[in-house]
């Protein structure tokens, strides 16, 4: 079965942390070449009277701390989902439930504390 009960929307919520990290990756730094080109229809006039918007927009420091906290609030949401739909979904039992769930909280905060 591998899952389904949730119609795999539990990979949603990955993206949604994905999508922070890039967020705070980018925060303050220029935009390359491909992400201006993708903007073309403001074109050389636009940046020459709005030159902030040659960068991604920096978020203070704090912000980008509760980014942070955001994306490992929503791992652990999606690693819950996750579990949660092979048990209901019959592919594992209460007791493999608990195992693995334990085991990939285990390896999300290896991740965590490695950076």
């Amino acid at each position: 079965m591998s899952g389904g009960h949730f119609d795999y929307d539990q990979y949603k919520i990955g993206h949604i942390a994905d999508s922070i990290e890039r967020l705070i990756e980018k925060s303050g730094l220029k935009k390359t070449k491909e992400e201006l080109k993708d903007e073309s229809w403001r074109g050389d006039d636009w940046y020459k009277k709005y030159p902030e918007d040659l960068y991604h927009y920096k978020y203070p420091d704090e912000v980008l701390e509760k980014f942070q906290e955001a994306i490992v609030i929503l791992r652990k949401a999606e690693i819950y989902a996750q579990r949660v739909d092979w048990l209901v979904s019959g592919d594992d039992g209460e007791e493999s439930f608990l195992k693995r769930l334990k085991e990939d909280l285990e390896v999300l905060e290896n991740k965590k504390n490695d950076k």
